[in-house]
């Protein structure tokens, strides 16, 4: 892998419905072990930016370049589905703001977290099933729960569950939609603490999409403001949150002080 290279590479990425626009024009540069965070209201883009990348919207225009494990750089948008699919296996893991989405609701937990090994052609029982209860603890959930299944879980639980089913594999890059949507407080900021442990532990890429200011204060370095699918401001998280420069990130961080 070139040092020098961002991991991702994001230029002109723009997705339109008719006469309605996602996202316009978006471009960014990702580096190994960076979190950047993607935030606006309802509508801003930021989701359809994420879905663009993972392959579930398809965009109008753009490229997305993606630098592999040997080096190579391939345009993600552009991957035959086959070869998509196996980058979401290996590289990338994707995070939904429901759990459910990411998780097979009719396997164990234990199973749940050691599908993703198999699928990369891993078959010795014991060693699939040790991983699985390493990561179990690492999301601090009980080794105990490992045979049951995640409909039996809290959501803060499907939560870690889902996270250690993307991280097992031990992926470059991850994709967080929405982490902390719908916990309360008291389990957003447990769910926060791990994940900031987790990334800063595995010298994750991320790229975090949320309307919460909070969650990336405390997870991403850089900041990307959105509005009417256009990037408005960017630059290091805490210079735009404690100096926003665009009237609509200025409202943005009003409207968290003075809700």
């Amino acid at each position: 892998m070139t040092a020098d290279l961002p991991l991702l590479s994001v230029r002109g990425l723009s997705k339109r419905y008719g006469a309605h626009r996602g996202c316009l024009d978006v471009g960014f540069d990702l580096w190994p072990g960076e979190v950047l965070g993607v935030v606006g209201e309802s509508g801003s883009g930021k989701t359809t930016v994420l879905n663009c990348l993972a392959g579930s919207v398809e965009p109008t225009g753009g490229t997305a370049v993606y630098q592999q494990r040997d080096g190579r750089r391939v345009d993600v948008l552009r991957m035959a589905e086959a070869a998509r699919r196996r980058l979401l296996r290996t590289d990338w893991g994707i995070v939904h703001q429901n759990p459910r989405d990411g998780l097979r609701m009719s396997v164990s937990a234990g199973a749940n977290v050691g599908e993703p090994l198999m699928a990369l052609g891993q078959r010795h029982y014991g060693r699939i099933r040790g991983a699985a209860l390493r990561w179990l603890e690492t999301v601090e959930i009980s080794v105990d729960r490992v045979d049951d299944l995640p409909s039996t879980f809290s959501g803060g639980m499907l939560q870690r569950l889902q996270i250690a089913r993307n991280l097992v594999a031990q992926p470059r890059l991850v994709l967080m939609d929405e982490p902390t949507g719908g916990l309360d407080v008291s389990v957003q900021a447990r769910l926060l603490d791990l994940l900031r442990g987790l990334v800063a532990d595995l010298g994750l890429a991320a790229i975090v999409v949320t309307h919460d200011l909070g969650v990336v204060r405390l997870l991403a370095h850089r900041l990307l403001v959105m509005r009417r699918g256009e990037i408005v401001e960017s630059g290091l998280t805490d210079q735009v949150l404690d100096d926003p420069h665009h009237e609509y990130t200025q409202l943005l961080v009003a409207s968290v002080i003075h809700p």
